[in-house]
């Protein structure tokens, strides 16, 4: 799926994607909300939640490595490197 295609999918449908064939990255609080950034194809994916409810506010997706520099603390690598 293209990252236009994605945009233009409703955020239930978006959440069931990223669910289905996301890659979990890392997590990150920013003022009162909880973060989840997700690897998926060609793209990024930032699942928006206000801290501690499970519902989703919005969906931020991107394609530039610009978007990811406040992730990169964070990403851990684990035995992907062994």
């Amino acid at each position: 799926m293209t990252i236009a295609a994605f945009k233009n999918l409703h955020q239930r449908h978006q959440a069931a994607h990223l669910a289905r064939h996301g890659q979990p990255l890392a997590v990150r609080t920013e003022d009162s909300f909880d973060l989840c950034l997700f690897a998926i194809e060609t793209f990024y994916a930032e699942v928006w939640r206000s801290r501690g409810d499970e519902a989703i506010l919005f969906i931020h997706v991107f394609d530039r490595p610009s978007g990811l520099s406040d992730y990169l603390p964070l990403i851990s690598l684990g035995e992907m490197g062994r």
